[in-house]
């Protein structure tokens, strides 16, 4: 990357003070455009999502995987948890999604207090291991909350073979009304199902896979207590990245901590952080990190700098801090500060890997908290920061309610927003077709058919606030 007239800016830039330059390009379709991630991870698109507890959830792994990207599960979730998620995940099929399962009794108060974990709004009815029935969450409105779903249910109006294909299964659904087709094995029993735009996005994204043809989820441990024997259970139960994770990981503590991951001699990748400066990144490399997330300040639920004045615009960070990593070989997550697609394009134009998302994706249906409606019917989940008193409240129950106490007088972040679903785009599947869009029209405008190329080739202008104004469209919630 450069800057525009080979410019040196006069200070540090945040995503919104610059902008790309088109340049010449041979590229002829976004679809030209590799999004393959070179950091070691497995990824095929460069989304990685937080290590939030209100937002990196079973089932947020699993969705996003399918789709080429990572999710990294938060260190606060005991051990055996994140092992039996992890082992969930890898089971997880590569192209039909996980539905809702009810038996027939059921009711449809808890048909209605599941479907909405689903943003096709449908489960499917299950008697000894096969589909009977699929129920809709419009099939339960005006309906008695104790009747039981197998008398509001309908018959699969589409069931496919597990080996069809995505055009195949798209086809089938096409001639019809249903909302998704029933996936079943030799025997009958059900797989998954699919949806027409499903069956589209199998064939637009490739799944981020291990070895065994599972899919690739990654956990977090932070830098206090046994961090090796800690990091050692997460490797065991077989993630496929581990993340060494502090606010501030430029101290002894965190140098400390990967060398206790070290020792252990991982076979995956092993990404630390959070840095903003080339001088932490290369001793974070140093102390054995593959990867080093880049960003002190810049979240939507972090009140670092209004708190202690400490941070770094973000552009800024990734630009330096990339071009330390790639000095000695490695790689760096831009972690905070996206909230639009163009800030994930000028993340990975400075050099970053991969960018991570946080409560941009708060708001989806895979997120792990209860949907709920406003006064005004408008759906939302609670999202809340993880140095705030929430969540030091969650990572503390263990101890002395003295201690517990004193910690609680010095959080940082938000202890609960509301983050309302996009009608437009409800789930994170939806929220990734733009950012990948994005992306990959970014890539043609700028000649590039890689990320590597991406980075090589972009020219960064730096803009007024007037100036990113202008690029605003009238009338969109931008």
């Amino acid at each position: 990357m450069r800057f525009l007239n080979d410019a040196v800016p006069p200070h540090d830039l945040t995503y919104d003070d610059v902008f790309m330059v088109p340049e010449h390009s041979t590229v002829g379709s976004r679809y030209d455009v590799d999004l393959s991630v070179a950091d070691g991870t497995g990824a095929t698109v460069p989304i990685v999502v937080a290590n939030m507890t209100a937002i990196a959830g079973r089932r947020m792994a699993e969705t996003v995987a399918r789709r080429g990207g990572l999710t990294v599960l938060p260190q606060d979730i005991p051990i055996p948890v994140v092992a039996e998620v992890v082992a969930w995940v890898k089971r997880r099929h590569l192209v039909f999604d996980t539905p809702i399962v009810l038996r027939p009794d059921q009711t449809v108060a808890e048909a209605l207090a599941l479907i909405p974990k689903r943003a096709h709004h449908a489960a499917v009815v299950v008697r000894d291991g096969r589909a009977i029935g699929v129920v809709a969450e419009a099939d339960c409105m005006d309906v008695d909350r104790f009747a039981q779903v197998q008398e509001v249910m309908s018959p699969p109006a589409v069931t496919i073979a597990e080996d069809t294909d995505p055009r195949t299964a798209f086809e089938a659904l096409d001639g019809t009304r249903a909302a998704l087709a029933v996936a079943v094995d030799e025997e009958g029993r059900l797989v998954g199902v699919l949806t027409r735009t499903g069956a589209l996005r199998a064939t637009l994204y490739t799944p981020a896979t291990d070895l065994d043809g599972g899919l690739r989820v990654a956990a977090a441990v932070g830098v206090n207590g046994d961090v090796g024997d800690k990091a050692a259970r997460l490797l065991d139960a077989g993630v496929d990245c581990l993340v060494v994770d502090t606010a501030h990981g430029d101290q002894e503590r965190m140098l400390d901590a990967l060398t206790a991951v070290r020792s252990l001699e991982p076979a995956v990748p092993v990404a630390a952080g959070n840095v903003v400066s080339a001088a932490g990144t290369r001793r974070l490399i140093e102390a054995g990190a593959d990867i080093v997330k880049v960003g002190v300040g810049p979240g939507a639920m972090c009140t670092t700098r209004m708190m202690t004045g400490v941070g770094r615009p973000q552009f800024s960070a990734v630009l330096e801090c990339a071009a330390a990593a790639a000095d000695l070989g490695r790689h760096v997550w831009a972690d905070g500060g996206v909230r639009h697609p163009r800030d994930v394009a000028l993340a990975l134009a400075a050099g970053a890997a991969s960018v991570m998302v946080g409560s941009w994706f708060a708001g989806t249906h895979e997120s792990p908290g209860d949907l709920m409606q406003d006064a005004d019917g408008r759906a939302y989940k609670t999202s809340f920061g993880m140095a705030s008193a929430r969540a030091v409240a969650s990572r503390t129950a263990g101890e002395s309610a003295y201690d517990r106490a004193r910690k609680g007088l010095y959080e940082e972040g938000i202890s609960s927003s509301r983050m309302y679903l996009d009608p437009v785009r409800p789930g994170v599947e939806d929220l990734i077709d733009e950012i990948c869009s994005g992306v990959r029209s970014a890539c043609t405008y700028a000649g590039a058919r890689s990320l590597a190329e991406l980075h090589a080739r972009a020219v960064v202008g730096v803009q007024s606030a007037a100036g990113f104004s202008e690029g605003r469209p009238l009338s969109t919630s931008w």
